[in-house]
């Protein structure tokens, strides 16, 4: 379980591939901090550490994370925002995340504003039910309230903080960002399915 408050980056180090899973190496000041068989949310994909090398550290992805996130067009270089699991006792400064992502959405507007930056996006839809003006997004692992609601898009609104902090900084139009939606939504939704 994460809140979406990006602790630090990470720098994808190389990616090899490994029938139809990828081993990504990720270069991070959090590295000798980690341990194996921890879980950390990677640009909002809560991912496994399975091997640390000094400064650097190895997760998987299996088949299934790859066909319904962005990671598969990760590439060396790549900056990834990283956040360690919730510590029962702690702050929820955003929203509860899982870091299991619903779907890949597309930067579609992106604006410098007068001290704030606001960006659009697209995204199926079929997740249309979950989205709601002024309810939580969580955008490469960032926890995000939405507004400008439609059927396939909305909008977000950053500080500069989190635009320095965490890879918004290099988001452009046309890049793919990973979406999770809120959860209590999700079950709202699915009860009423079932009724």
């Amino acid at each position: 379980m994460f809140t979406g408050i990006i602790e630090n980056k990470a720098t994808v180090k190389e990616i090899i591939v490994e029938g139809t899973n990828l081993n990504i190496w990720l270069c991070s000041k959090l590295a000798q901090e980690l341990k194996v068989d921890q879980s950390l949310a990677h640009n909002g994909i809560c991912l496994t550490v399975v091997a640390i090398n000094e400064d650097s550290y190895c997760v998987t992805a299996v088949a299934e994370t790859v066909s319904k996130t962005n990671v598969g067009e990760w590439k060396a270089g790549d900056s990834i925002n990283l956040e360690r699991a919730l510590l029962l006792g702690s702050r929820l400064d955003g929203h509860f995340v899982q870091g299991h992502v619903d779907t890949v959405g597309i930067c579609t507007e992106k604006q410098v504003l007068d001290g704030s930056y606001l960006f659009s996006f697209s995204f199926p839809e079929t997740f249309s039910a979950l989205v709601i003006e002024k309810g939580s997004v969580c955008i490469n692992g960032v926890s995000l309230t939405l507004y400008n609601v439609g059927k396939q898009e909305f909008t977000v609104t950053i500080i500069p903080y989190t635009y320095e902090h965490t890879n918004f900084g290099q988001l452009q139009v046309g890049h793919k960002v990973n979406i999770e939606f809120d959860v209590l939504g999700k079950y709202l939704l699915r009860q009423q399915e079932l009724h």
